[in-house]
């Protein structure tokens, strides 16, 4: 079984990721995609809606047989990806997995807690994004493993890490921020 792994913190959950996760089940070869509503972003300053709030929303927003949401790193305690992957690697060791992310957060995927390792562990899929392109593919970790990027038009299934593929693909603008900075999220009530 191939696993997509799109983590986040969904707050909130939108059609974008909808749309990149779709995309991703129809273009990288994968069985399933488990969403990782995280439980907080070292990365980032403000610290997001309650899980259970982020969990219900992104329950709202993705239906679809092929996808779960789930809260794994809460569950796991794991707050950095690199150590998600390790421990669900160990748990499921029949799984392959694939990280999957979009451009957007190709672009400072260098600043990630042993990003190297990620590309390392498993094989990495990376969904265009509004704006994101040229910077995600002069990113400082598309240039450490370019020889590793297969062309655009392969899955990633049945690819040994490291490995990773940049997919072009009918842009969605959706974005979290912009929800929340229009008032559209208000946790508690979806």
């Amino acid at each position: 079984m191939v696993v997509g792994l799109l983590g986040g913190s969904f707050d909130p959950a939108h059609e974008g990721h909808v749309h990149i996760t779709r995309e991703a089940l129809k273009r990288m070869g994968l069985d399933q995609v488990w969403w990782l509503v995280t439980p907080g972003n070292p990365l980032k300053a403000r610290q997001p809606a309650s899980l259970p709030d982020r969990l219900a929303r992104a329950r709202a927003v993705m239906r679809h047989p092929k996808v779960k949401i789930t809260a794994l790193e809460s569950a796991l305690g794991s707050r950095a990806t690199a150590d998600t992957i390790d421990r669900l690697r160990a748990i499921y060791p029949g799984v392959s997995f694939v990280w999957l992310m979009g451009a957007d957060n190709l672009v400072q995927f260098h600043r990630w807690g042993r990003w190297r390792d990620i590309l390392r562990a498993v094989a990495v899929g990376v969904l265009a994004r509004p704006g994101s392109g040229v910077a995600a593919r002069l990113s400082v970790a598309a240039r450490a493993f370019r020889v590793h990027q297969i062309s655009r038009g392969e899955n990633l299934r049945g690819r040994a890490p490291p490995v990773w593929s940049f997919v072009n693909l009918p842009l969605n603008g959706a974005s979290s921020s912009e929800i929340r900075a229009r008032g559209d999220w208000r946790p508690g009530r979806g």
